[in-house]
């Protein structure tokens, strides 16, 4: 799998129209670090330049980007379970970042994730995934709560993640930490 940069996409947003949105501008660049800070971020991010650290309980990032925010069990704080790989993600999980009352969402991961960090973070994916399955979530799934059935379906479409295409991905985030660059057709891609 092609990294592909979302960086350029989020800097060009600044100060513009934000294409979700009627008229309101882009208020901050999201590539710049969270509020609270890279360490602060939440441990089931995946990695890649995109987290959230310190979040509020408000349940808005899934509004948003569904396909790419994820909220704790316990508080309701959000955190990215998938990275935008297409213009039109990254205008999803800017409008999550800017709907978020704390501005808790940072985009310098790309300053903080080595390949080692990457690497620590995916053998250890079966604590993450079982947070995911064993969070309760089942409950949810049936509660009388759109927000609480939302939820459930974000945890299940995270483990789908974990088992599915997040390996690729990462052995491509990989390259792009080690080289600077994304792979072309026919390198071939670290191992994790």
């Amino acid at each position: 799998m092609t990294y592909w940069d979302p960086i350029p996409t989020v800097r060009a947003l600044v100060g513009q129209p934000h294409p979700l949105w009627r008229g309101d501008r882009v208020s901050r660049d999201w590539s710049a670090p969270a509020p609270d800070g890279w360490e602060q971020r939440d441990w089931r991010s995946v990695p890649g330049p995109f987290y959230a650290a310190d979040s509020d309980n408000c349940l808005t990032g899934r509004q948003c980007a569904p396909d790419h925010v994820m909220y704790d069990d316990g508080y309701g704080s959000e955190f990215v379970y998938r990275q935008p790989r297409t213009p039109a993600e990254v205008h999803a999980l800017t409008c999550a970042a800017e709907c978020e009352p704390f501005g808790a969402y940072g985009g310098d991961g790309d300053a903080h994730w080595t390949p080692e960090l990457v690497r620590d973070w995916w053998r250890d994916r079966a604590r993450v995934r079982e947070w995911a399955t064993g969070a309760g979530w089942g409950p949810w799934a049936t509660a009388p709560s759109d927000w609480m059935n939302d939820a459930a379906c974000g945890a299940r479409a995270y483990v789908a993640h974990i088992d599915g295409d997040l390996g690729a991905y990462l052995r491509g985030y990989l390259f792009r930490l080690a080289e600077g660059r994304a792979a072309r057709p026919g390198e071939s891609l670290p191992e994790l």
